[in-house]
């Protein structure tokens, strides 16, 4: 007996975060309490600038946006953000032009990142520009990988200000507050 393959049309109707890849809904975990702030602290922190610029639309991670790959039909990023035409209720039309990806305290080990590395070429197919990968239990908190180099990001620090160029012109996120205070 074949499966037969998921549509967008049952993307709509998944609780939780999914996405739909090789037609099959790939559930997301829910994010961990501190990757869940630092997520958080990363949506207001655009929602913010992109109010006041007008340059878009911020979405968080129970968010998909319905893509045209040959293998994936969604993102579900930890946070977007959208330029493109709106959709009333449905979800948005072609890639976030930069996604946030935050890592649970699980996702690490060489399979986690050759799968993270195969998302982001997926991202950059589908026409994101900047893809920011956050792991706040590494030095290196935020590696941020631009489809114009995919393969060499620059990384963020502690004590550094990370940006989305040319995704987001001109937004500016101190690493530190990726960790607010208690």
């Amino acid at each position: 007996m074949t499966r037969r393959r998921a549509t967008i049309e049952d993307l709509y109707r998944v609780d939780g975060r999914a996405e739909l890849v090789n037609g099959e809904i790939r559930h997301l975990p829910l994010m961990e309490a501190m990757s869940g702030c630092a997520s958080d602290e990363i949506h207001y922190s655009l929602h913010c600038f992109m109010k006041a610029s007008g340059l878009g639309r911020v979405f968080g991670g129970s968010v998909a946006y319905h893509v045209s790959l040959p293998h994936r039909e969604s993102f579900s990023p930890n946070v977007g953000i959208y330029t493109g035409p709106r959709t009333g209720m449905k979800f948005p039309e072609g890639a976030p032009g930069f996604a946030v990806e935050v890592r649970n305290s699980d996702d690490r080990g060489p399979g986690v990142d050759a799968d993270r590395a195969e998302k982001r070429r997926d991202y950059f197919a589908a026409g994101t520009l900047v893809v920011w990968d956050v792991d706040l239990l590494r030095d290196d908190i935020i590696r941020v990988y631009r489809s114009s180099a995919p393969d060499a990001p620059i990384v963020y620090y502690p004590g550094d200000t990370a940006e989305a160029e040319p995704a987001v012109p001109g937004w500016r996120m101190p690493v530190n507050d990726l960790f607010p205070a208690d």
